[in-house]
């Protein structure tokens, strides 16, 4: 799916516990669960009140998942127990594999050994349970072929992990605010989730299938359906935003003692004397009246699938916050379809060599708006995003691509008709006047006068709820999060942070933008999780039971 520089929205529906299932009955279903594996009768603490949200409670649940989109749809998925298995008449066209599915065959995928599955494959994701996933649901994909999957899906109610899935909006994610005048970057099929096809979906609203690229909107509705017809709806809370998630801490000489905040100077100081505990999670809901209802959630661990769409990169210059310069694609569409730019003589500028730049530049193009296209790469650079499409498969994107090699700025052509693309150069300010000022990688300047400028240059996830905006997750604790420069850094058979224990991250914060691989991540963090589940029950049952669960 393309970088979309766009939000989550800030809105949707509102449903409270009384429409699927109150925290109470998420803890007795937690306490059931328990019970029914270990032989053994747990007592439950009282229900939480029908007519409450996500007040605070001192249930502590095994997971908490912040962000909706195809991320953590696809995990809520997989802990509610859907297991994937080799379908019985499947023949995997990579014989290797197919050899070492026929091992296990028994056996869930969740339940095998990932790393020597995923050895030896390679793929568009430097993520190797994302590359596995992706072969076994799409084979061969990336040389043209429409393979089914070799998979099928069990739901495995004992495999149940409780768990809340938070998010700002309806389920799907970002999906719900993008641009809906382009289609996506990725086929239908690809941007599926297990247990549901898309065609089989998209074929019941009675809409032509002759293409298979298809429309955000339509990706959106799709997502909101999928956690309704597979049962997921009881693990989700829409209209929910975080303002901390945290660790607490014990005091390991007292086994009676309660979790705690503990300040960094004092951990610092006695840190063999505290072990890590929960997680804490604050923050509110927006109910219908548009009043905001504070929450405290604990959890033993948290999956980040919050995306990188929160926060438009910027170029850091003088003038960028003139109100003709854009940073997202929503914004620069909405300008153009509501006829702002229309019939203007002055081109529009667009800074960036991505896939939302290059949407940014067919939007204007298709519309008679004459464009300046600003990128700091050569147009041979072998990373260029174009470079990794099949031109068959993606002949809009393509048609860029022509156009940023063939009609380059030339000083004695000066600006073309439609289109001029400048390779190596880079927006040194914005004057008031709506003129820019370029200069090239020689250090020759040149300016321009614009009827709007898009920069489109990536995004920033929202990290703001985690210390120091999680930037020490990253490889390069310095920076941001993002999701090429600097994803988060995780086990890559777990999905595990590296830095935090019990923190996992998976999406786009991991460098998976597109749907196909992000679907990995889910993987890796159930079978983790899940071997940790059966190692926790083995230890209860050695000591004899308890008195109860956290």
């Amino acid at each position: 799916m393309p970088v979309w520089c766009c939000r989550c929205s800030l809105t949707g529906h509102f449903r409270n516990y009384s429409d699927t299932e109150t925290e109470g009955e998420i803890f007795n279903s937690l306490v059931q669960y328990f019970g029914d594996n270990l032989g053994r009768k747990v007592k439950a603490m009282p229900l939480v009140e029908e007519t409450s949200l996500l007040e605070n409670s001192s249930v502590t649940l095994p997971v908490v998942v912040i962000g909706n989109g195809p991320s953590g749809i696809c995990l809520s998925y997989m802990l509610s127990g859907y297991r994937p298995y080799l379908s019985s008449e499947a023949i995997h066209p990579n014989a290797v594999l197919h050899s070492k599915l026929e091992e296990a065959r028994h056996l869930s995928i969740v339940d095998q050994d990932l790393e020597y599955l995923s050895e030896g494959l390679e793929g568009r994701s430097s993520n190797p349970v994302a590359v596995l996933f992706d072969t076994l649901l799409h084979p061969d994909a990336d040389f043209g072929y429409d393979y089914p999957s070799v998979l099928h899906w069990k739901l495995e109610q004992h495999h149940y992990i409780p768990h809340l899935v938070l998010g700002k909006g309806p389920p799907g994610g970002a999906w719900h605010n993008m641009e809906g005048s382009m289609l996506t970057i990725s086929f239908g099929n690809w941007m599926e989730l297990p247990g549901l096809k898309f065609k089989d979906w998209v074929s019941n609203k009675r809409r032509n299938l002759k293409g298979d690229r298809v429309m955000p909107e339509e990706i959106a509705r799709y997502y909101k359906h999928y956690v309704k017809v597979m049962g997921l709806q009881k693990n989700f809370r829409e209209n929910t935003y975080i303002t901390s998630v945290s660790r607490l801490y014990r005091d390991q000489d007292d086994d009676d003692s309660q979790d705690r905040d503990i300040s960094t100077k004092h951990l610092q100081i006695e840190k063999s004397k505290f072990i890590k505990r929960n997680w804490e999670i604050r923050g509110y809901q927006r109910i219908a009246d548009g009043s905001h209802v504070p929450f405290c959630l604990f959890a033993e661990n948290v999956a980040l699938a919050t995306g990188t769409l929160d926060s438009p990169a910027h170029l850091e210059i003088e003038g960028e916050d003139f109100p003709f310069v854009f940073h997202s694609m929503p914004e620069f569409g909405a300008a153009i379809s509501k006829g702002k730019l229309r019939g203007k003589v002055d081109p529009v500028l667009i800074v960036g060599s991505g896939l939302t730049a290059a949407d940014a530049v067919l939007c204007a193009y298709n519309n008679n708006i004459p464009v300046i296209h600003v990128f700091r790469r050569r147009v041979t650079d072998p990373s260029l995003i174009f470079k990794q499409l099949p031109k068959k498969l993606y002949p809009e994107y393509h048609k860029v691509y022509h156009m940023m090699c063939t009609q380059s700025y030339s000083v004695n052509s000066n600006l073309l008709s439609d289109y001029t693309s400048f390779p190596e150069h880079h927006v040194l300010s914005f004057k008031s006047d709506m003129k820019c000022i370029l200069q090239s990688i020689s250090g020759l300047k040149k300016i321009f006068k614009l009827s709007a400028a898009a920069v489109l240059i990536g995004s920033h996830p929202n990290l703001s709820f985690l210390k120091e905006q999680g930037c020490y997750l990253g490889h390069k604790s310095s920076q941001p999060i993002t999701c090429k420069g600097n994803p988060v850094e995780i086990d890559t058979y777990t999905y595990e942070c590296v830095k935090e224990a019990n923190l996992f991250a998976l999406g786009p914060l991991v460098g998976d933008n597109f749907v196909r691989f992000l679907k990995g991540g889910a993987l890796g963090v159930t079978r983790c999780l899940t071997i940790r589940q059966k190692k926790k029950q083995h230890l209860f049952v050695e000591r004899g039971g308890g008195d109860g669960i956290a």
